[in-house]
Order: structure tokens, then sequence, then C-alpha cells
């Protein structure tokens, strides 16, 4: 199995070889490491100033891969099956676990030799010669188009000197675009089995994981995402369930839903999430207030974390939430165990409740709570009010919440619906501007409400955003 990275030489990478940094991998040498089924190379065709090309080639032991499989029986299963197939030759879900572990680093977006090239996006081409799709050309060019990618895909015949026979599932794909490299190898990394449509492994629960943390900053808005979905999770209804309530945008809405009112349309056509629309928003208010430290309050995942410790301005970053569990994975979509120790030393993962006083967020800058206090039984709200703004009591609070007008326009929410199962209450525009108008009034806060999301001349935005700011003379209610 092959598939080469190429860079050419631009004015955010002005030495094209500087991949290498990026990739973890030195072009002045080959490296080889062992993962499932075999033995993964990566080599350098080129590597100059003005272009490089990462190849990375699976060596494929189909004994290994028989031996690990043992007498279970494959989806082509015939009597030599694991003996004769075309496994060690076509990209498939193998290629994409190679691609994880080999370039794990780079996946993650970290880079601390050239920290300033995570961030930038890139004129890279992706080729592989040889990938199996359950869907031909046609569905290479569906996925990836989407996500800024010129396609050339061509399928390749069973037998050039038989055309009798026809066209195989075989393609030959090259892909052109200028993009962040992690999020290349993201998109790779979640698309190669779905175009294969099986996997090397048993799927479980810890699967919905790997597809948010790859998947979350680009999946929620792709057209197909309920394919993808579905094909990554292996046809599991529960697991895919499981993780559209995950996707941070889609907010529990049924699959075949669009958020017509949520993500923006960039001139090219794109849609950015809703999801990334927010964190956006968020990080705007905490630049304009130079908060140097932060607590995100109902942390879930860590997506927000995740991106606030990309900002070297804050010191001290708190990822708070009352659940172990959100907690175990926002470590893990955080990547912890790799962070550098000076990475590291501003981050803290706390459990703890937005409604309980907890003295380790008291004198903090700033603290957010995105899409939270629609998950409070409103008898709760008082409490959350006394914890964060009498006794935490920041300079500045964002609160960010649905906007229950809007819900019109997701057509496949019922009249009266929440957009998530979990939630106590939506607040209407009007609704959201009296609670926070109220609690500024009691705790000695000014506040003014945006919106977030395309503003819909009838219904408003999708999500709605307060930014409270603490008045200096006043010590607050008690």
């Amino acid at each position: 199995m092959l598939l080469t990275i190429s860079a050419e030489a631009s004015p955010a990478m002005p030495t094209a070889s500087d991949l290498g940094f990026l990739l973890h991998k030195h072009p002045d040498r080959a490296q080889s490491t062992e993962v499932f089924g075999g033995t993964a190379h990566v080599l350098w065709p080129e590597a100059d100033g003005h272009r490089a090309t990462a190849a990375l080639l699976l060596d494929v032991d189909t004994a290994a891969l028989q031996r690990s499989r043992g007498r279970r029986e494959t989806p082509e299963a015939f009597a030599l099956a694991d003996h004769v197939n075309d496994r060690p030759y076509v990209a498939s879900s193998l290629l994409a676990v190679a691609l994880g572990k080999v370039f794990r680093t780079a996946l993650a977006g970290r880079c601390d030799a050239r920290p300033e090239l995570p961030g930038a996006a890139l004129p890279l081409e992706v080729g592989v010669p040889s990938l199996v799709s359950r869907g031909g050309a046609a569905l290479v060019e569906r996925l990836f188009s989407p996500l800024g990618w010129d396609v050339e895909a061509r399928t390749q015949p069973l037998d050039p000197l038989v055309p009798a026979w026809g066209e195989s599932r075989v393609v030959g794909v090259r892909l052109r675009g200028t993009l962040r490299l992690a999020d290349a190898l993201a998109q790779l990394y979640v698309l190669l089995p779905v175009l294969d449509d099986a996997k090397h492994y048993w799927v479980s629960a810890d699967e919905v994981d790997k597809l948010v943390r790859a998947g979350g900053d680009w999946l929620p808005a792709h057209p197909d995402r309920e394919l993808v979905m579905t094909r990554y999770l292996r046809h599991q209804r529960s697991l895919v369930r499981d993780a559209v309530a995950r996707l941070d945008d889609t907010e529990g809405l049924p699959l075949d839903d669009t958020e017509t009112g949520g993500p923006a349309t960039t001139d090219d056509g794109r849609t950015t999430p809703l999801a990334v629309l927010r964190r956006e928003a968020v990080l705007a208010v905490l630049r304009e207030a130079g908060a140097a430290s932060v607590v995100d309050l109902g942390c879930g995942e860590g997506g927000l974390v995740r991106e606030l410790l990309r900002d070297p301005h804050l010191t001290r970053v708190v990822g708070a939430d009352v659940s172990a569990r959100e907690l175990d994975r926002a470590a893990r979509r955080i990547g912890t165990d790799r962070l550098p120790d000076t990475v590291a030393a501003r981050l803290e993962l706390l459990q703890t409740s937005a409604t309980y006083r907890d003295d380790r967020l008291a004198g903090v800058d700033a603290v957010v709570l995105v899409e939270v206090v629609e998950h409070l039984d409103p008898p709760r709200l008082p409490a959350l009010e006394r914890s964060v703004f009498a006794h935490a009591r920041p300079r500045t609070v964002v609160v960010t919440t649905p906007n229950a007008e809007h819900n019109v326009r997701y057509p496949g929410l019922a009249a009266g619906a929440f957009r998530h199962p979990d939630h106590r209450f939506e607040w209407t525009r009007a609704e959201f501007a009296a609670w926070a108008s109220q609690v500024a009034e009691r705790r000695g806060y000014a506040v003014v409400v945006r919106p977030v999301g395309q503003d819909d001349d009838e219904v408003g935005p999708p999500t709605q955003m307060a930014v409270f700011t603490r008045r200096e003379t006043s010590e607050g209610a008690a």
C-alpha cells in the first residue's frame, strides 16, 4: 500500500523540505515502524526547497493478518480468502491505522520545532495509486470535494488486456488543495476506511472517540456525514447515534437534518460548522478582554480547551466538567500525554459542578459556559449564578446557548422539540436577554448579547451569546 503527501514552497512554508518538521520525519533518512499487520516505511522521493514528498509505504504481512483474524471469516470468505486477496496492494483501513500511528504528532497538529507551521494552510498534494472504493471514483469525488480538494480519481480495469471484464473496485486518486496538514491527515484517516466500507478489526465504542477526535472540525458540515459515520462505524446504529450526539454542532439533531441557518458560507462555497463559529466567537471575546486565565466550565470533550491551549498568552487554562468520563475523553482529545512540558504546565482538568462553589475556580480572569446552561434544570440556575458570578467572580463571563426561535429552521426537528435530548429548556432571544440582564444587575456586571452564526432576519441566529463584564466598583450580591 502506498500513500504520498507532497508540499510546495509557499509564503507560509518558504522551504518545502520543512514538511519534515511537520511530519516529524527527517527527509534525509528512511524510517520504519511496526504496525498492526506489517511494517510502515516513510521514504522521501524528493525533498528540496521547492517541493517535498513523503511516501508512506505499508508492507503488509498477510500471514500475521491471518493469525490475528483466527478462524473468523472475512467478508470475501472463500477457501483461500486469507491467502488470495488484494489487502497487501490497495489502500484500506490498514493504511489508515498506519497513518494514525506513524504521523500521530502531525495528526494532533503539533510541531515544537516550527510552532507556526501546524496552523498554516499549505498547498498539498496527496496520491493514493490504488484505493478500494465501494462506490467507485464518484464516491471519492463526493467525499473529498466538499473538503476543499481538487479530486482526480480513475477507476482501474480488472484487466487492461480484457476490457470486457469491466472495471474493478480499485481507484487511483490524486488530491490537490490548500489545507492544514493536520486536517488533511484527519480526513484521510477517516475516509480511507469509509471508502473501503470495511475494517480489519472489531469496531467498538472506542471508534466513536476516534471519529469525533479526527472529524469534529470538518465532518459535521459534510453533506455526506451520515454515510461517513455509518460506514466508519461498520453500520452499528447505536454507535452512529452516539457519534451524532457528540459532534458539537449537530446538537443531537437527526442525521438527515441540515443546519440551514447555522454554518456560515465562505466565498468559495464551503461552510463553517456552527461549533467552530461558537469557538471563534468565544476566543475573540477572550482576546478582547485580555484574559490570561480561563475556565471552560462544562468543557465536555475539550474542543474549546484544545483551542485555548494554542494561545500562548493564556497562562492558565482549566477544563472543568462534572463527568469524569467526559474529562477522560477531553484528555485523549487534547493529547495530554503528548503535550510539551511548557503547555502541560498551563493546563488543568478538574471534576467539578457548575452549580457548586469551588475555590479552585476563584480569581480567574474569565469563565466560559458554552452550551451548558440549557442542560440544567431551571431551579438550579440560581445556584450556577452564585457559584460563577458571586464566588468565582471573574472579570469576564461568556455564556452561549441555543436560540429556541431558530429551531424552525431545522426541518427534522419537531415543533416544540429541543435540539438535544438532554436539554431542559431552550430560551428565546427575549428570554435569554432578560435572564442575562437580571443576573448582571444582581451581581454587579454589565452585559451585552451577541449573535453567533447567520443572523436570520425572522428568527435570529442559531446561537446567542452573552458577554458579562464585571463592574470593578461592585462586590456583587452573595
